[in-house]
């Protein structure tokens, strides 16, 4: 049954700062508020905003945070957990780069960063409930990333065995999500194991096809793929949970494509552009998500190389203001329609 989306929301991850309004959460919800969201995305990382621990046992805190939302006039469409569910798993390739998303206590200690990442997804888990959230955003994380490409030759087995181990992790955190009633909705992203359809039913086979791993939507990293982003909606709606609106654009030359050169971003034949600025079909995007029943949050995870956030912020409220489908409850042609007789209808067929 077709479903109008919420929203706009936005990510605030991208924008939260030390000069306001953007230090804290009451001043950035009104800003975001005043650009015309109806909804935020809290990054659970940044204690200027957030104490995920806190949030994780005590209800009366998770109240008083949705107040500070309420009176700005936004609501919590989800949390985020993106960079801690990275670091769920990481493969040693990555140690260095992504101890910068964990405390110096654990800097250098793969094993208690894992576990400090771990914990941290138990929190997602009882502070979304908390909040009465019915969905929370994160990241796979990665061990086999390194060998995506098939040369030199991979080892039988080896993609197998890291899907198997990123299970075995996964599968005790999205049983927490279960008992919280919230669904994980894992951002298909480069970087991660889980990058496109085929590595999301390898890792849904992983977790033995888990009622609570689900997708958050993100057409910008399909598009610098190639991939068929309309398609993946008609295949896998059912599991999308969570939609974050961001756009992309990718122009291969002579010199550059999918991999695109190891150029900065701004010289990258595949790069994040603020919307409508991009090359992604928001109107099909939303029509089809309208039409599958989607009904949660379409939410703006700005990235551009190029135009100002607070720019890409203004201009992304209206653009998806602008694409979200008020559904009917009625047929265009019901003016033409008669009551129901059963005996005319078999008349019409002859019978």
């Amino acid at each position: 049954m077709a479903s109008t989306l919420k929203g706009p929301g936005i990510f605030l991850a991208q924008f939260v700062g030390d000069a306001a309004p953007f230090n804290s959460l009451k001043s950035i919800a009104e800003w975001a508020a005043g650009l015309g969201y109806k909804g935020v995305q809290i990054p659970t990382w940044d204690g200027r905003l957030f104490d995920l621990k806190k949030a994780a046992s005590s209800k009366a805190y998770c109240d008083e945070i949705k107040g500070v939302c309420a009176d700005a006039g936004v609501e919590i469409t989800e949390l985020s957990t993106h960079l801690q569910g990275q670091l769920v798993a990481v493969h040693p390739a990555y140690d260095l780069q992504f101890d910068g998303f964990a405390p110096a206590q654990v800097h250098n200690n793969p094993k208690a960063r894992q576990e400090w990442a771990v914990e941290q997804m138990l929190f997602g888990a009882k502070a979304s409930r908390h909040l009465g959230l019915k969905a929370s955003v994160s990241f796979s994380g990665s061990l086999a990333f390194p060998y995506l490409y098939p040369w030199p030759q991979r080892p039988a087995g080896l993609i197998e065995e890291a899907f198997g181990e990123l299970g075995r992790r996964w599968k005790p955190i999205l049983d927490a999500y279960e008992d919280a009633g919230v669904d994980l909705c894992y951002e298909i992203h480069p970087g991660e194991d889980v990058f496109d359809g085929a590595t999301f039913e390898m890792f849904l086979d992983a977790v033995g096809g888990h009622r609570r791993c689900n997708i958050n939507y993100d057409p910008s990293h399909f598009l610098l793929q190639q991939l068929d982003y309309l398609a993946f909606i008609d295949i896998y709606h059912e599991r999308i949970k969570a939609f974050h609106v961001k756009d992309a654009e990718f122009n291969p030359d002579g010199r550059q494509g999918v991999y695109s050169g190891y150029q900065g971003w701004v010289n990258r034949a595949g790069r994040f552009r603020s919307l409508g600025d991009g090359q992604v079909d928001f109107s099909g995007i939303f029509s089809k998500l309208a039409a599958c029943g989607y009904d949660s949050w379409a939410v703006l995870e700005w990235e551009c190389c190029l135009k100002a956030p607070e720019v890409g912020a203004a201009e992304g409220a209206p653009f998806i203001d602008a694409h979200i489908i008020r559904v009917t409850d009625k047929a265009f042609d019901d003016f033409a329609g008669g009551a129901t007789d059963r005996a005319a209808l078999r008349r019409m067929m002859g019978i």
